[in-house]
């Protein structure tokens, strides 16, 4: 049976909301979360993008919920020798119950410093650079490193976890998934799709923990369902790889002018049916995932969980 979580989503919402949400997924019956770790939120529409590292100490102090970051870019914004510090101090917080999510990053939050942004074959190999950096890190002692993208000199963690930090990859398309596969502890993506999958398990993920993210908008009606989820996250159906090149939240606002509601409609459960959001969910698992991440746009939190918690997850378990 999949394990259903809470995606808490810092492109909309602020630090003290956030942990708020977390608190209510909690009681509603959600098992997990999942965070997401951003600079900008993706249109100006959104509005939020706090500091994730302090939002997931605030939750390490307010509910008893595992965490991943859904997901975290090692590679250009921030280095990988300080997101292994982070992680491993994440991870004594919450008593070992933290999951480093990775990946490959989008132009929206790494451009911020002026540095280059990397083609895609490029910017996997620095993924791999970075997942050695951060395991070899969390293993203890002193660590140097003089690679193809990286520089360490002489660091050590003295604020470590039991255990390495589970460290989990996400990926868009089989190409991803299979590297997934020989490079993470688990892996993340947002399709129910079973190829997927099998992608992964295939290469090196054997029986190592599928992740997969959605969102719904629980709403009086599926029309207002669907404009709110319109109007917030519209960048959801861009084609291609412009979430990953365009560098500005003006860039995807401009872009999401072509994105119609119909086409959200197609996309995003919407409305009061019990039925469509149990669908989501199910598709999941009907793909061999083994934990799946819901997310409710807008701000009608307090509807969302209640019927969740009576008319949802009942029927899912």
């Amino acid at each position: 049976m999949v394990s259903i979580g809470y995606f808490l989503s810092c492109e909309e919402f602020g630090p003290n909301e956030l942990v708020r949400q977390a608190k209510m997924a909690e009681e509603a019956g959600f098992e997990r979360l999942w965070i997401s770790d951003h600079y900008h939120p993706w249109t100006s529409e959104q509005g939020n993008s706090p500091f994730v590292w302090s939002v997931i100490g605030a939750l390490s102090q307010a509910c008893s919920l595992p965490i991943t970051t859904a997901v975290t870019c090692p590679t250009v914004r921030i280095h990988p020798a300080v997101i292994a510090q982070a992680a491993a101090t994440a991870a004594v917080q919450t008593d070992g119950r933290f999951v480093l999510g990775v990946g490959t990053g989008e132009a929206l939050n790494e451009h911020i410093l002026g540095d280059a942004w990397p083609p895609p074959a490029v910017r996997r190999t620095m993924l791999d650079e970075a997942i050695d950096i951060i395991r070899r890190l969390h293993a203890g002692g002193q660590v140097s490193h003089y690679g193809e993208h990286y520089t360490v000199q002489q660091a050590q963690l003295y604020t470590l976890p039991e255990q390495p930090v589970p460290i989990y990859v996400s990926g868009f398309g089989p190409q991803a998934a299979r590297r997934a596969g020989r490079t993470g502890d688990g892996f993340c993506t947002v399709l129910p799709d079973h190829s997927l999958v099998h992608a992964f398990r295939d290469n090196g993920g054997d029986d190592k923990p599928v992740q997969g993210g959605m969102k719904v908008c629980w709403a009086d009606s599926e029309d207002a369902g669907v404009a709110t989820a319109h109007r917030l996250w519209a960048t959801e159906q861009l084609p291609g790889q412009l979430g990953q090149a365009l560098p500005n939240p003006r860039d995807f606002e401009q872009a999401s002018t072509l994105v119609t509601e119909d086409m959200v409609r197609g996309a995003v459960p919407c409305g009061p049916d019990p039925a469509k959001h149990i669908q989501a969910v199910q598709a999941f698992g009907d793909a061999d995932f083994d934990e799946v991440y819901v997310q409710q746009i807008g701000p009608d939190q307090e509807a969302f969980f209640e019927a969740w918690s009576t008319k949802v997850l009942p029927e899912l378990r």
